[in-house]
């Protein structure tokens, strides 16, 4: 039997969250993705290269390789 942490074990493990909680995952999610998307599109790049905005070390990446990309101006 494991020892508790008083208020640490019922309020820490993700079982908790609710349904308010991935409604707000989800509006933020899409307040990131669809402007992302659009300047993707613009730039002639496809909008599903957007999803990459949350991958750590990948978003900077593409960042500079949309940044120094010369043939797209």
């Amino acid at each position: 039997m494991m020892q508790g942490y008083g208020w640490y074990d019922e309020t820490m493990w993700m079982g908790g969250w609710g349904v308010t909680h991935w409604v707000m995952m989800i509006a933020l999610l899409a307040l990131i993705l669809y402007p992302v998307g659009l300047i993707l599109r613009r730039l002639g790049y496809s909008p599903l290269w957007a999803a990459l905005a949350f991958v750590p070390v990948v978003n900077l990446i593409g960042l500079w390789i949309v940044a120094l990309d010369g043939r797209r101006s």
